[in-house]
């Protein structure tokens, strides 16, 4: 794969709105028939928006958050199972950034660079809690690796070149693996059965005895022992998708009742547009929408102001902002996917429109952490000055 290299801020967006546009035309049969989206990432990687956020020094744009979020925003506006899927590959993009040596740096950030993917192999079903981490990294006697596990909602590895293992390793402190998407030992299994977020083919990875050599191998522990952003980052992205969701459901909303809604006999008008008691539903739900995506782009613009000075308190109010948008961009996305069917009526909830895929993302990518968790942060950080945890939920 070529991909093109982007300039600056400016043209992120002037290619991922262009994307999102060529997205949304197929995003309903894509998602009716789940046809996964390989010829569409095959785009974004061209587009060069994959490396948007590698450093300046390395050869990458090193956009600001506010873009990022709006990129992933559009995007998910479009298609939020396509917006979902590169989600992990920014993440992992970060940790080499934060803790890569300058030879991993110079490696995978070319790979970046070059179009290429990252998936991931994170989370684990059947442990105590999200944080337990059973896969494990045993070291051989020529300084190598084997990497040995089984991970669930592996967002992205089916399409991936690189896919960052989560693992604990002889020390039992966190660490990723970068591993190639074709390493022996590693199967990624299609196994996603979600009834939302149906093509993002957030499946299966079984790693045996999965070489891997000692420069793949980063210390993702050190990453919280001091100010962090990883967190505030990967949460800021996940709120951008709920906005996008949101976005995407209130103008699937309003083109409906445009073009295909009846009035109301009592309403006394010729169109289900001119219905006030519409109009005022629709207004309700865009200030809903508006304020959802004040909150994301007030969350990027702390994010990028700790990312110019990292301290324990620019980071905690980074932290309590992307909590305070995505617990709202939750709600808001479910709630406007929902209201989609009351505003539109009975025809809406026909099957062959498909239209119910908006409130399927929502609800399945709204489940991805509570944001009951945030609330509670933000509540403490506000009414007792407790700084939020250190931890990638946050």
């Amino acid at each position: 794969m070529t991909a093109k290299v982007i300039a600056d801020d400016a043209e992120a967006l002037t290619v991922a709105a262009a994307l999102a546009d060529e997205f949304r035309a197929t995003a309903c049969e894509r998602d009716a028939e789940r046809r996964l989206p390989r010829a569409e990432l095959d785009r974004i990687g061209e587009s060069g928006l994959l490396a948007v956020t590698v450093p300046a020094g390395y050869g990458g744009a090193d956009v600001r958050q506010e873009t990022l979020a709006e990129v992933f925003r559009l995007l998910a506006a479009a298609d939020a199972s396509l917006a979902q899927i590169p989600q992990s590959h920014f993440v992992y993009v970060n940790v080499i950034a934060r803790q890569g040596s300058a030879r991993q740096r110079e490696f995978f950030f070319g790979e970046v660079l070059a179009g290429r993917r990252f998936g991931n192999a994170q989370s684990e079903a059947g442990t105590k809690h999200v944080q337990d981490i059973r896969t494990r990294l045993e070291p051989r006697p020529d300084g190598s690796y084997t990497l040995t596990g089984v991970k669930h909602y592996s967002t992205g590895a089916l399409f991936a070149d690189w896919i960052p293992v989560l693992a604990r390793a002889e020390d039992d402190n966190l660490h990723v693996a970068y591993v190639p998407g074709n390493a022996p030992g590693l199967t990624v299994v299609d196994d996603w059965d979600g009834m939302g977020q149906r093509t993002t083919a957030s499946g299966t990875v079984r790693l045996e005895a999965v070489p891997v050599p000692a420069d793949r191998v980063l210390p993702h522990h050190l990453t919280f022992r001091g100010p962090q952003l990883h967190g505030a980052v990967a949460q800021l992205l996940h709120a951008a998708i709920d906005t996008g969701i949101a976005a995407g459901a209130l103008a699937a909303a309003a083109v409906f009742v445009r073009t295909k809604s009846r009035p109301w006999f009592e309403s006394g008008v010729e169109t289900a547009a001119e219905d006030p008691l519409l109009i005022q539903q629709f207004g309700e739900l865009a200030i809903r929408v508006r304020a959802s995506e004040a909150l994301l782009t007030a969350a990027a613009r702390s994010v990028d102001a700790a990312r110019a000075d990292l301290t324990d308190d620019t980071a905690a109010e980074a932290s309590v902002a992307v909590a305070a948008v995505k617990a709202h961009a939750a709600r808001t996305a479910v709630e406007v996917a929902g209201a989609l069917f009351e505003v539109a009526g009975t025809r809406s909830a026909l099957d062959s429109l498909n239209l119910h895929r908006h409130w399927r993302d929502a609800r399945t990518h709204t489940l991805h952490d509570p944001a009951r968790w945030k609330v509670q942060h933000i509540g403490r950080y506000v009414l007792n000055g407790t700084r939020p945890p250190r931890h990638g939920l946050l």
